[in-house]
């Protein structure tokens, strides 16, 4: 390792003896989760940050914007009715009953559409259909149910009507200088109609990292391909694909380089200089054929900040720097591979888009970073926990005869990708307990989709 990476590790608060101290089997001892954040606050507070691009409104959708986002003009422009009716001044309804109604003369219609030069005049009223434009004189709009039409021109009004009532004013859904959205906000789909309600159509959003994903092991072949015995299909690569397209980047696939060193250099290589960030699964653990510690050590520099996280499933993870650029070598498993994405690369990806860091603290002060949980739910059995290790366990979500929602364990090995697929969400075990009780109350993450406050 280089030396600057002993450095770093020290500035960053990392415990470098982690990193060197091994056990007869070669193992080293897993860092916190809490110190792990830390170090990845760290090295985040250097990155320079991506750089900014201009786009269409139509190519925003799911994009970080770069700077706070303020109205150009009024919205509405104009006032305008929100019912089908007439439109007319409330004062000429006061009064009005089912038993008593108000008659007013109906000499005119609004046409969809078009401005009203002049309105009705006293005790008279315009027809008028939603998103109409209220003409001059008038300031409320009586709703086509609560009238009757007694001839042609005649209008019966069977309920009185307040000044503003059935419409939207000019101004009421945005003021002109009104900050509608802030810097490093998530564009979503009412963002953009509103904006295209603006004449917005330009806007200035973080570029998309970019991150080079690599797949591992001599027993790794591709999905399309028949495994011979001994075999199995690559799924850490379309998982990890579609991890990375659900976090706003962009991934690029650099394919499988088995235990190759001299494969696995050459692409590491080539990812480090195409690339914001780079994933590789398999090759994280200590063993004959693992190549992660081995070549990071050599290619990177300031190196390798962490081998191995406090954390079930996902424990035996490297992170590493190459100037600005992370490093993330995660475990074979696919399992171990979603939770170690879902807690660590997750994080950094939001923070390369644009979305601050670490702005959540623990209990006992370090930075976090988890999404809002979906809610909460009662945990149906008992769970064991290491203390000292921040356990993932994926649930089932049922609801329970008592109308409760109810958490159901769905347990297996690290290798067993289907968990996943029969659960909606992870809970938490904190690494200052050693389990969690039946009947306990729990949060409930999807760690899927932007990683958004």
């Amino acid at each position: 390792m280089p030396k600057s990476a002993r450095g770093r590790q020290t500035q960053l608060g990392h415990p470098a003896a982690n990193l060197f101290c091994r056990d007869m089997l070669g193992r080293g001892g897993a860092t916190p989760l809490a110190e792990v954040f830390q170090v990845l606050s760290g090295m985040l507070a250097e990155h320079p940050g991506l750089a900014t691009e201009e786009v269409t409104a139509g190519e925003a959708l799911d994009r970080f914007g770069t700077a706070p986002i303020t109205a150009p003009e009024d919205l509405p422009a104009h006032p305008r009715s929100v019912m089908d009716g007439y439109a007319v001044r409330a004062a000429d309804t006061f009064g009005a009953s089912a038993s008593l109604p108000a008659y007013l003369t109906i000499s005119g219609e609004v046409k969809m559409g078009e401005m009203p030069q002049h309105g009705p005049a006293p005790t008279e009223c315009y027809r008028i259909a939603t998103g109409g434009l209220l003409p001059p004189g008038t300031d409320a709009v009586v709703m086509l149910e609560h009238t009757v039409t007694a001839d042609d021109n005649v209008l019966e009004v069977l309920k009185p009507v307040a000044p503003g009532g059935n419409i939207i004013a000019r101004g009421d859904d945005v003021r002109t200088g009104e900050v509608l959205l802030p810097a490093g906000h998530r564009f979503r789909p009412c963002d953009l109609g509103l904006l295209a309600g603006l004449g917005i159509q330009k806007l200035q959003v973080f570029r998309q990292p970019r991150v080079g994903i690599i797949s591992t092991g001599d027993e790794i072949v591709p999905p399309e391909q028949n495994p011979p015995p001994g075999k199995i299909r690559d799924m850490n690569m379309a998982g990890l694909t579609a991890m990375v397209y659900q976090q706003g980047a962009i991934p690029l696939n650099y394919g499988i380089v088995g235990d190759n060193e001299q494969a696995f250099v050459a692409q590491l290589e080539k990812a480090l200089a195409e690339c914001d960030l780079i994933l590789f699964s398999g090759g994280s653990s200590v063993g004959v054929g693992d190549l992660g510690e081995r070549v990071l050590s050599r290619m990177t520099d300031p190196g390798i900040l962490v081998h191995g996280v406090a954390i079930k499933p996902g424990k035996p993870v490297i992170i590493a720097a190459h100037g600005h650029k992370p490093v993330f070598g995660l475990p074979g498993h696919p399992v171990s591979t979603a939770a170690a994405f879902a807690l660590l690369v997750r994080p950094v990806l939001a923070r390369l888009a644009g979305l601050n860091f670490g702005q959540a603290k623990d209990s006992e002060g370090a930075p976090i970073d988890l999404p809002r949980p979906l809610g909460s739910a009662i945990l149906q059995r008992n769970l064991n926990s290491a203390a000292g290790r921040t356990d993932l366990v994926p649930v089932r979500l049922e609801a329970q005869a008592d109308g409760t929602l109810g958490a159901i364990p769905v347990l297996g090995k690290s290798s067993a990708l289907s968990t996943l697929v029969r659960s909606q969400g992870w809970i938490i075990i904190a690494a200052h307990l050693q389990g969690l009780s039946a009947g306990s109350e729990v949060a409930v993450y999807n760690f899927e989709g932007l990683n958004c406050p």
